[in-house]
C-alpha cells in the first residue's frame, strides 16, 4: 500500500507507469513528473478506468475516499464514471438552466422573427417583471407555484400584459424543453391562475359631433411634434408605435405613400400606406425644417432612450386635453373602423386592408392576397376631407354659440325712447369711436 512518503519518492521515467495501492485504486506517474489517480474497476463484464483527480492535489486519503464512493456505486449497480458525467451535466443544466440566463436566450431568439414593437413588450415584460420574480429558479425546476404570484401581481397592474406574460412563461419553458433544459413534457399549468377580468375595449370616439372637437383639441396642442404625430395617427390610423416611430426613408413624398417594412409591423408583413394630400403637405413642412441627417420624421423633443417620439407621449398628449377614456391614440383606428363603415358607407374589407388586419382562417391566409391599393387610396382622401369637415363644423358651431350669446346679454327689445343727447355744435368734433359692425364682433370672439 502507498503511503505519502513513498508517493514523494517515485521518481518519473521516460514512459508512463501506475503503482497500486489496494482495491484497484492506483498512482499514474508521467515522465513531466505529474502524478494521477486512477480507479480500476469491472462494470458489464469490462475492464473500466476511472480518474481521480491529481496528487498532491487529491491526497491519499481523499483518493481512497473516492475509490470507496465509487465501489459504493458498483455495488448497487451504478457505472461510476457514467455516474460522474451525469452530475457534471446537471450542475451545467443548473448554471445555465436558470431562469433569467434562459429568459434572455429566448428572447435573442425572438428579436428578429417579430415585430419591434412585439418585441419591445416581450423584452418589457421578460426583463421588468418575470427575471426579477423568477432569478433564483432553475428551469428544470420550475413549477406552477412558482410563477402563480408574478402573475398575478402583474394581473393587478395591467391585466392585459399578464395574459402576455402567460404566454411567454410558456414559451420560454417550450424552448427549455428544445434545448434539453427541462424534461419531455413538464410543462406549466397556468390556465386560470389569472383572475379574470372584464375585457375592455379600446377607448374611442366614433360619433361626429364628439370627433370635431378633438380634432380641434389637437391642433392646439402646444407641442408641435406631438400635434403633428396625432394628425398623421388619425390621417393613417396604424398603430401608435409604428406612427411614432414613422422614417423618411420609408416615405415617398412625391408618390404620397408610406412603404412600412414587414420588420416594423406586427403582422410582419409589408404594407403601403396611401397619404391624403393633407399629411403631405404636413411632412413636406416637416421635412424643409429638419436637417438632413434626421432620421425620424417626429424625433425625440427631448432626452430619452428612443431617438424617435415615444408612443406613450401621443397617449399623454390625449390625457392632458381631457380626453382620459374617452380616446386612445389606439383609438383612431377604431374610429375610421366604425365611422368609415357607417358615416362614408367604405366597403370594410378595403378597411381591414388600411388596418393591416391579419386575413382570416387558414384559406384566405393562404389564397387572399388582396392589398387594394387604389381603392384604399381614395378611402383615406375621403377620410382625411371628412376630417377636415368635422373640424370645420365645430368652428360653424362655435360661431353660432357665439352669436346667440351676443343676443341673449342684448335682452328684451324695448322701445324706442326720445334722445336726450346733447346735440353737436357746427363745429365740434366726435369724440366717440365708431363701433365695429356685430358680426366683426362675434368672429373675433369665435376665433
Amino acid at each position: 500500500m502507498l503511503t505519502e512518503i513513498t508517493i514523494k519518492a517515485l521518481k518519473p521515467k521516460t514512459k508512463v507507469y501506475r503503482v497500486s495501492d489496494a482495491a484497484g485504486l492506483c498512482l499514474e506517474v508521467h515522465p513531466n513528473g505529474r502524478r494521477h489517480w486512477r480507479l480500476r474497476y469491472r462494470y458489464a463484464n469490462k475492464s473500466q478506468m476511472m480518474s481521480l483527480g491529481p496528487w498532491p492535489l487529491i491526497s491519499l486519503a481523499l483518493a481512497r475516499r473516492k475509490r470507496d464512493d465509487a465501489r459504493r456505486l458498483l455495488y448497487d449497480g451504478i457505472d461510476p464514471v457514467r455516474h460522474k458525467r451525469e452530475q457534471a451535466e446537471a450542475r451545467l443544466r443548473e448554471r445555465d438552466g436558470l431562469f433569467p440566463v434562459v429568459a434572455k436566450a429566448w428572447l435573442d431568439t425572438k428579436e428578429h422573427s417579430v415585430g419591434t414593437e412585439t418585441y419591445r413588450k416581450m423584452k418589457l415584460v421578460v426583463e421588468g417583471d418575470l427575471i426579477p420574480a423568477l432569478r433564483r429558479h432553475a428551469l428544470a425546476t420550475l413549477a406552477t407555484k412558482d410563477c402563480t404570484q408574478v402573475l398575478r401581481d402583474i394581473a393587478a397592474r395591467a391585466p392585459n400584459l399578464a395574459t402576455k406574460a402567460r404566454q411567454y412563461l410558456n414559451g420560454i419553458v417550450d424552448y427549455a424543453i428544445k434545448e434539453g433544459l427541462r424534461d419531455d413534457g413538464k410543462v406549466l399549468a397556468l390556465r386560470g391562475v389569472i383572475p379574470t377580468y372584464e375585457k375592455s375595449h379600446i377607448a374611442a370616439i366614433t360619433r361626429p359631433d364628439e370627433l370635431g372637437p378633438l380634432l380641434r383639441a389637437i391642433d392646439g396642442y402646444s407641442s408641435p411634434t406631438t400635434r403633428d404625430a396625432l394628425l398623421f395617427a388619425s390621417w393613417t390610423a396604424l398603430r401608435p408605435a409604428i406612427v411614432a416611430s414613422a422614417q423618411w426613408q420609408h416615405i415617398d413624398l412625391d408618390a404620397a405613400e408610406w412603404h412600412i417594412p414587414g420588420a416594423l409591423m406586427k403582422m410582419g408583413h409589408d404594407h403601403i400606406v396611401p397619404l391624403p394630400y393633407q399629411a403631405v403637405a404636413m411632412l413636406r413642412a416637416r421635412r424643409d425644417a429638419q436637417p438632413t441627417w434626421q432620421a425620424y420624421v417626429f424625433p425625440s423633443p427631448a432626452k430619452q432612450k428612443t431617438p424617435h417620439l415615444h408612443r406613450d407621449a401621443l397617449s399623454k398628449a390625449l390625457r392632458d386635453m381631457g380626453f382620459q377614456g374617452k380616446h386612445a391614440t389606439h383609438g383612431f383606428r377604431g374610429t375610421l373602423r366604425t365611422m368609415a363603415r357607417e358615416r362614408l358607407g367604405v366597403d370594410i374589407d378595403v378597411l381591414e386592408a388600411q388596418l393591416a388586419h391579419a386575413k382570416r382562417g387558414d384559406v384566405q391566409k393562404a389564397y387572399d392576397r388582396t392589398t387594394f391599393d387604389d381603392q384604399r387610396r381614395e378611402v383615406m382622401q375621403t377620410w382625411a376631407d371628412y376630417l377636415d369637415q368635422r373640424r370645420k363644423h365645430v368652428a360653424s358651431n362655435t360661431r353660432d354659440e357665439v352669436a346667440a350669446r351676443y343676443a341673449a346679454d342684448q335682452g328684451p327689445a324695448r322701445t324706442k325712447q326720445p334722445s336726450t343727447r346733447r346735440r353737436r355744435a357746427p363745429g365740434e368734433s366726435r369724440d366717440q369711436t365708431p363701433r365695429r359692425p356685430i358680426k366683426s364682433r362675434i368672429d373675433a370672439a369665435a376665433s
